[in-house]
């Protein structure tokens, strides 16, 4: 039986232009190749979720233009439950502008339209996908007072919270405290701790610090090393390596990652184990350009993970 998972959080359309190198400010690159894709930190994760086999269900807010059709749209097609995406009249769907150069590196800018328009005031009248998840995940693409009420939501309702600190922000203790398992990159456990992270060290001091914040379980992403773990309930306090790959696009790598952990968790995998799950989605990912449009289905990581683990 799938476990029910609701993720809470942004939908974007990305606008997406490959250049040789990413240009330096007052630049001007001329030559790069105009693509457009959906994505979004919220529909990301959910679709990855989705594709690795959990019954999601997506509460975000779009725009009632072609972009906020097509999302929906895209969501239907990977059997997400879309009941409760506000749909904004007036108001333009999100979108962000991706520059990608020759070696994979990027950089977003993102103008959040209709993901400012999800409140407080759309969780409470809509409490019973809180109720049915084993687990939510969120991230920072919606305001941050929604983010906290939907933590509390899953607080009220016994639902376990994976945060994804994702795009980088500071954050009350309100809500860190009630986040069972956080989950940022370097620069976002920076961010929250004021440690620079560089080597299996320093994240163990950056662990410390969230754990002393109230959080359980702390998941650091640290790119071609792998994610540094540390685990208050059972003492485990370990790197998990990745997979080294040739990267295309690492656009959504970060949100497959945390779609295919939550849904590995949800079926009862050990963390230790499910962190490798998650390796091997995201390893995948970065090998195709787009965000959703790289995003695998669990047959695709399962084959890709028994392929890794015999050598």
């Amino acid at each position: 039986m799938m476990k029910k998972i609701v993720v809470v959080g942004s939908s974007n359309t990305d606008l997406i232009i490959k250049v040789p190198e990413i240009p330096r400010p007052g630049e001007t690159l001329l030559g790069g190749e105009f693509m457009t894709f959906p994505g979004g930190k919220g529909a990301n994760q959910a679709v990855a979720a989705a594709r690795a086999g959990g019954d999601v269900i997506f509460i975000a807010s779009v725009g009632d233009d072609p972009y906020g059709e097509e999302a929906i749209k895209g969501y239907r097609m990977d059997n997400i439950n879309i009941e409760n995406i506000k749909v904004c009249k007036g108001v333009p769907s999100g979108i962000a502008m991706i520059t990608i150069s020759d070696i994979g590196e990027n950089v977003i800018t993102v103008a959040p339209g209709a993901n400012a328009e999800l409140t407080p005031a759309d969780l409470e009248e809509i409490e019973e996908p809180f109720l049915e998840a084993d687990y939510m995940l969120i991230q920072l693409e919606t305001p941050i007072e929604t983010v906290q009420k939907a933590v509390e939501l899953c607080i009220e309702f016994n639902t376990r919270v994976i945060l994804n600190p994702a795009p980088a922000a500071e954050l009350p203790d309100e809500i860190l405290k009630r986040v069972s398992i956080i989950t940022p990159n370097i620069i976002e456990a920076e961010r929250l701790t004021g440690i620079t992270v560089t080597n299996e060290s320093t994240a163990s001091v950056a662990a410390d610090a969230l754990h002393q914040r109230g959080i359980e379980t702390v998941i650091i992403t640290m790119g071609a090393m792998g994610a540094y773990l540390s685990d208050r309930a059972t003492g485990t306090r370990k790197m998990v390596p990745g997979f080294s790959v040739k990267a295309v696009d690492t656009t959504a790598a970060g949100d497959v990652f945390n779609g295919q952990l939550t849904v590995s968790l949800a079926e009862g995998r050990q963390l230790e184990r499910a962190i490798i799950e998650a390796h091997a989605a995201a390893a995948l990912s970065v090998q195709k350009l787009g965000a959703q449009t790289s995003i695998p289905r669990r047959e695709e990581t399962d084959y890709y993970l028994e392929e890794k683990l015999k050598k």
